[in-house]
């Protein structure tokens, strides 16, 4: 079968359907079609103990051996968030400056990226840790593992934004400590073997949102 006979079936199958898993009468399948990215929120204040709630749903993630390489760090104070915010916007700056962007389109993304996170009445900063991963004495296998580490931590991050949308709260996913792991772990003084990979935003939608579009299955999926 080639490329273009496959995409047809899968066109063909899915044309059966009204949606591609026709089971809209599931409610985890609604909650998973239906979550939005949410970057403002109403000035409510959530309470600790909702936060930890949505994380301990997160902890029910799978993850290679059973290791749990997820960590969690809530940055509750306006100082500390402001802190953070402040910081990781000057390596923004820094960076994209370096690049040669245009200084008011860097000022813009900036402004933007540290309303995003002391807009938010809550923050969480995601990381991974090795410690639990099994050792190996070559690069191919460690490597594997730390991927492995990865994998697990952002299948939480998975569970956590879905927990969210089913409780009524919106969140947001972003990446920016990827590009600056040692300035969080220095500002949040994280343990040595945590490495920050997001940073969440939660709170109540400022609007509703909807989910991005989607690629077909046409596009994504090979029958062989």
């Amino acid at each position: 079968m080639t490329g273009r006979e496959s995409q047809s079936a899968i066109q063909e199958a899915c044309s059966h359907f009204e949606s591609p898993l026709a089971m809209d009468d599931f409610e985890s399948i609604r909650l998973l079609q239906t979550r939005p990215s949410v970057r403002r929120y109403l000035p409510k204040r959530i309470p600790t103990s909702q936060i930890l709630k949505l994380i301990e749903v997160a902890t029910t993630a799978p993850s290679a051996h059973n290791r749990q390489p997820w960590r969690f760090r809530l940055v509750p104070s306006e100082q500390e968030k402001n802190k953070l915010a402040m910081s990781m916007g000057a390596r923004l700056r820094s960076d994209r400056m370096a690049d040669g962007d245009a200084p008011e389109t860097v000022a813009a993304d900036v402004s933007r990226s540290y309303d995003r996170i002391t807009g938010a009445p809550a923050v969480v900063i995601v990381c991974t840790s090795l410690v639990h991963m099994d050792n190996y004495p070559d690069a191919v296998r460690t490597d594997a593992e730390r991927l492995m580490a990865i994998m697990g931590t952002a299948m939480a991050v998975q569970n956590f934004l879905v927990a969210a949308h089913a409780v009524g709260l919106g969140a947001y996913w972003m990446r920016a400590p990827l590009f600056c792991p040692e300035l969080v772990s220095i500002v949040l003084k994280l343990p040595p073997d945590w490495e920050p990979l997001a940073l969440l935003t939660v709170g109540y939608p400022a609007n509703g949102g909807t989910p991005k579009k989607r690629r077909p299955l046409s596009e994504v999926v090979r029958l062989e």
